[in-house]
C-alpha cells in the first residue's frame, strides 16, 4: 500500500478520541445542530454512529482543516516548492482527495487495496504516494481546482454513508496489513489524516516568500 502501509501506529489512542470528541454536546438534542458545527452528534440521514462520525469529519474539514489552512493562497503559493524533497501545498491538498478516494473503493466497494484499475492509478497514484512523480505533475492549479475535487469526492462519501448502518461501520476486514482493521478505524484514518497534512501546509504557508512572521493555517486555535 506505499505510502499508507507506514502509518501502523494511528489505531492508538486516537481512536479512543474520536469517541469521545472535544466540542460540547447536548444531552437533551437528537441531533447534532447543523447550524452549530462545534456541536457533534448524530445526523439526520446517517445510523447514529456514521453521523457522529461525519459530524466529526465535516469539523475538520470546515473549521480547521484544509479550506481554512488554504485560504487566500494564490496559484505561485500552490506550487511553491521549500526543497527538492517537499511537497507543495497544491499536492498536499490532492494528496487528501486521493486518499479519500481510495478509502472509498476499499471501504464502499470492498475492494483490496490497490487492486483498483489502471486508470485510476493513473488519476490517483501521483497525488496518493506524492514524491517526484507529484512534484512533477501536481502544479499550474489555482485553489479553487483543489477545492472542487475535495468537494467532489467528498460528496461521494457522504452520499455512500448514507446507504450504511453502523453494522457495517464497525465490521472488521481482516485483511488489512497492519491487521484486522474495522470501517470507522479506516474511516477516522482519514480524518486524522487530514489534521496531519493541515499542520504540514500550515508550515510550509509560513515560510512561503513574503509570508508574514504570523501567518497561520486559520480556523480554531
Amino acid at each position: 500500500m506505499k505510502s499508507i502501509t507506514t502509518r501502523r501506529t494511528f489505531v492508538g489512542a486516537g481512536a479512543a478520541a474520536l469517541a469521545v470528541g472535544f466540542c460540547e454536546v447536548l444531552p437533551d438534542t437528537a441531533y447534532a445542530d447543523t447550524s452549530r458545527p462545534n456541536v457533534l452528534g448524530p445526523l439526520p440521514g446517517y445510523a447514529p454512529q456514521i453521523g457522529t462520525f461525519v459530524s466529526q469529519l465535516t469539523w475538520m474539514r470546515e473549521v480547521n482543516g484544509v479550506l481554512a489552512a488554504t485560504k487566500g493562497l494564490t496559484q505561485a503559493d500552490l506550487d511553491s516548492l521549500f526543497d527538492k524533497n517537499a511537497n507543495t501545498i497544491g499536492a498536499l491538498m490532492l494528496h487528501l482527495a486521493a486518499t479519500e478516494k481510495y478509502y472509498q473503493m476499499n471501504t464502499f466497494d470492498g475492494m483490496k487495496w490497490d487492486s483498483w484499475s489502471e486508470d485510476i492509478k493513473k488519476k490517483w497514484d501521483a497525488a496518493m504516494n506524492l514524491g517526484d512523480a507529484g512534484r512533477a505533475t501536481i502544479k499550474g492549479h489555482d485553489r479553487d481546482y483543489y477545492v472542487n475535487i475535495l468537494h467532489d469526492v467528498r460528496e461521494k462519501t457522504l452520499a455512500e454513508f448514507r446507504k450504511k448502518d453502523d453494522a457495517w461501520f464497525l465490521a472488521v476486514d481482516k485483511n488489512m496489513e497492519w491487521g484486522p482493521t474495522n470501517n470507522l478505524c479506516k474511516w477516522f484514518h482519514v480524518c486524522e489524516h487530514e489534521a496531519h497534512h493541515t499542520g504540514q501546509i500550515a508550515l510550509l504557508r509560513k515560510r512561503l516568500p513574503g509570508a508574514k512572521p504570523d501567518s497561520g493555517s486559520g480556523g480554531a486555535a
